[in-house]
């Protein structure tokens, strides 16, 4: 391991990386990640890979949006072959309640104004769009055919690929065991493997990033919570979009693979790192799906697993130079979306480091926003 480094980026998943790459990009000089397992194996490669652009917040929609223009090109952008599997079969965001038909049309009028290409549907239309869908009790969807679902490892690794051509050094299986901060600024990186001198250390660990954050003296208010997926066996297609339900909290689609992808979260769970999955998720998955999805009934499932959300109170992550020690810089508490904005997220946390102009105004992201009382509420998270 070597010994110094400009820029210490702790936590190897799909925005670790993303940030790698954009500060190798830039010049920031000698960058190195470290991820206590292999790449991606946090959150990154549990998640469900869904990429949308339907957000209620000018800003998430920015995000998003331009983060879907880098992924429909990412292998030319990052000048690396690969194919990360980028299917635009849309995302249909369904309405139960007369309130969350408001709410979808405020974000239409807003995702509009920017060019985002989604539309209020009826039941009816919506039935055609998903034919299996059980329209019972719904008012209407919004739906975007440019959202979509990538494949999480292989985007990671085209990252680390990229960022490793330009030298960024990768140091898996290894661990952040403390960080030394001197007068306000961070001096060093205590890890399993040795020590490594950095005035910057970007925290970029999902998760764990409140308990990094500790080790600098920073409180952040980002916690886990436990979400849980299942796949089922692959059969032909039948779902091109990705059905989403805020009031019912799930998601489900199609994979090219044939294979059906679902999910649900825990929120009512104490704070835990726990990942194991359980059969009360299977039971309440599949009582759930089936109301809305009922021919999913007759799927056998192959396999089911759990992961960790990084929470912050307003479903917005916390992004930018903490306040009181400077060079600790965080990514995370992205709340569930972390993977579809990774790829402009890591230029952001480039462009900050390197003190350029931010392609989009993110400073409401700061941590201090929660000492102010100043909150960025995020409404249409699952």
């Amino acid at each position: 391991m070597i010994k110094q480094a400009d820029v210490v980026i702790i936590g190897g998943g799909v925005v670790g990386c993303s940030i790698a790459y954009n500060l190798a990009k830039a010049g920031a000089g000698q960058v190195v990640v470290i991820e206590r397992g292999y790449l991606a194996s946090g959150a990154t490669g549990r998640c469900g890979a869904g990429v949308r652009m339907q957000w209620g917040t000018e800003t998430n929609c920015l995000l998003s949006r331009e983060s879907v223009r880098l992924l429909e090109n990412l292998p030319e952008v990052l000048e690396v072959d690969g194919d990360i599997e980028f299917k635009q079969g849309g995302y249909l965001l369904l309405a139960y309640s007369e309130k969350m038909v408001a709410q979808f049309k405020q974000n239409l009028t807003l995702q509009n104004s920017l060019s985002i290409p989604a539309q209020w549907v009826t039941p009816d239309q919506a039935k055609e769009i998903v034919p299996h869908l059980n329209t019972d009790g719904l008012l209407g969807a919004t739906f975007c055919p440019k959202d979509g679902h990538a494949n999480p490892f292989k985007v990671t690794s085209l990252y680390a690929k990229a960022a490793a051509k330009l030298g960024v050094k990768f140091y898996t299986y290894t661990e952040a065991t403390g960080l030394s901060v001197k007068a306000g600024k961070v001096a060093a990186v205590h890890t399993s493997q040795g020590d490594i001198a950095t005035n910057t250390i970007i925290n970029a660990a999902g998760g764990y990033a409140k308990a990094v954050g500790c080790m600098a003296g920073v409180e952040l208010p980002i916690f886990p919570e436990r979400h849980e997926i299942l796949v089922t066996e692959p059969v032909e297609p039948m779902q091109t979009p990705m059905v989403m339900c805020f009031y019912h909290n799930l998601y489900c689609q199609q994979t090219p693979h044939g294979s059906f992808i679902m999910g649900i979260g825990h929120p009512d769970e104490p704070e835990t790192f726990n990942i194991k999955s359980s059969w009360q998720f299977l039971s309440e998955m599949a009582a759930r799906i089936t109301k809305i999805l009922p021919p999913l009934a007759n799927l056998n499932v192959i396999r089911q697993w759990a992961g960790l959300y990084d929470m912050c109170p307003d479903r917005t992550p916390i992004l930018g130079q903490d306040p009181t020690v400077k060079g600790f810089y965080t990514a995370a508490g992205f709340s569930g979306h972390g993977f579809m904005i990774s790829p402009v997220v890591g230029q952001l946390m480039a462009q900050m480091v390197m003190g350029q102009p931010l392609l989009i105004p993110i400073n409401m992201f700061s941590a201090d926003r929660f000492t102010r009382g100043q909150l960025f509420v995020e409404p249409s998270v699952v």
